[in-house]
């Protein structure tokens, strides 16, 4: 996938230049959740620079069911989904895993009614959905497969992942967690299918293959972005968000959280699900904290592209380009360098000066979302060696990372 187009800020998301416009084809992402536009209904930031979420692992396993009757014979180790052998099954075994959630909340002063999916977690009642789902909720019920309500509490919320957990205080019978798979795993061309309540049809499930991995979607509700997303193109509408898209063998790949789309809101064959390994980090620190913190490296800038190479002289297109360094962040206290200015570029102006990020820990960075991606499985606290290219140089410098800052601009 050729991700040097886009620039995108580890710590801090802000408009740096045209330049960045010309190289970004611009897509319309909207939230999936259904109700009144104010809160429900995301526009994606359309601002080409924006903050890539970090993630850092924590570690306990998925539940794993027992198969079920009726369920899909799982594969043989090793073995790729080629075509989907029986839907129904399938249909049956996770749909009691998923839930309706309808919310009264109260946002930008308005209150009103929205809605959305979710998907049991664990037998203790969690249930992961969507941040944007539930902002701003003053009551939160849930609705089983079978039709069986309950009233929800908001356990946690994080809206840099756009993720949330709600817990009732027992499930309906029949309804069972639903297991986590690893989405680093998942691959172009893997058939998958998505639950949920579309429009506020529960119980509904659309069937589709993986269209793309590794996109950065934005958060919506903060200038912080969400790396590794999976793309597919199963049908994913308003009153998806927060509901699963699953594989064939009945894991958990992803949260269904946007969707690209026209004026008139509807899928146009592109969704886009926030990775399970984001949710196997970020859910369990919901449950025991009712938040989670991030690292942050507080710098700006983006992929080092064919105009960013021949601008800088570089060489190679090969690293991440620092274009600003955040102002008493952690980049800044170890002297990390942005651009000293600009030149012009058939007319368009553009960054030259900053650091190049070639390696993190000795691993080689490819392009900005490697290192976003490397800044993830760290904590705040946690020292990370960088090898920068500073004026045909290479250097050595050991960044402490600290947590996000919650006043970051947007």
């Amino acid at each position: 996938m050729n991700r040097r187009g886009v620039f995108l800020a580890a710590g801090m998301g802000c408009v740096v230049g045209a330049v960045l416009i010309l190289i970004l084809a611009m897509v319309l992402l909207v939230g999936v959740g259904v109700g009144i536009p104010q809160m429900s209904d995301r526009l994606a930031q359309r601002n080409p620079i924006s903050e890539a979420i970090v993630v850092r692992e924590i570690t306990p396993q998925p539940r794993v069911l027992a198969p079920q009757p009726g369920s899909p014979t799982p594969l043989p180790e090793g073995a790729r989904e080629t075509a989907p052998s029986s839907l129904t099954a399938l249909y049956h075994q996770l749909n009691p895993g998923v839930v309706y959630v309808r919310v009264v909340a109260v946002r930008l002063g308005q209150r009103g009614q929205g809605s959305g999916s979710g998907f049991i977690l664990d037998n203790e009642g969690h249930i992961v959905t969507n941040n944007h789902v539930v902002a701003g909720a003053t009551q939160v019920t849930v609705a089983f497969y079978d039709g069986i309500e309950a009233e929800a509490e908001v356990v946690g919320t994080d809206a840099d992942s756009d993720l949330a957990v709600i817990r009732v205080d027992g499930i309906s019978e029949g309804a069972h967690p639903l297991p986590l798979g690893d989405s680093d795993q998942v691959e172009p061309g893997e058939w998958v299918v998505a639950i949920g309540s579309p429009f506020g049809l529960g119980s509904s499930m659309t069937a589709g293959i993986v269209s793309a991995v590794g996109r950065m979607i934005p958060s919506g509700a903060t200038s912080f972005s969400i790396p590794q997303a999976i793309q597919t193109d199963a049908a994913v509408n308003p009153g998806n968000s927060g509901g699963p898209l699953l594989n064939l063998r009945g894991e958990v790949i992803g949260v269904n959280a946007q969707i690209a789309a026209g004026s008139g809101g509807a899928n146009a064959g592109v969704g886009f699900a926030i990775p399970s390994n984001i949710v196997r980090r970020v859910a369990p620190a919901l449950i025991a904290n009712g938040s989670y913190e991030w690292p942050w490296l507080g710098v700006q800038g983006g992929s080092v592209n064919l105009t960013i190479m021949e601008a800088n002289d570089l060489g190679t297109q090969q690293g991440a380009y620092v274009d600003r360094v955040v102002p008493d962040g952690p980049s800044d206290a170890v002297g990390l360098q942005g651009s000293s200015g600009t030149v012009d570029v058939s007319g368009i102006p553009v960054p030259v000066g900053g650091d190049v990020i070639i390696e993190a820990d000795g691993k080689p960075i490819a392009d900005f979302s490697d290192l976003l991606v490397e800044v993830s499985m760290r904590a705040p606290g946690d020292e990370m060696e960088l090898t920068i290219i500073r004026n045909g140089q290479r250097r050595h410098v050991t960044v402490t990372l600290a947590g996000r800052p919650p006043d970051v601009a947007r």
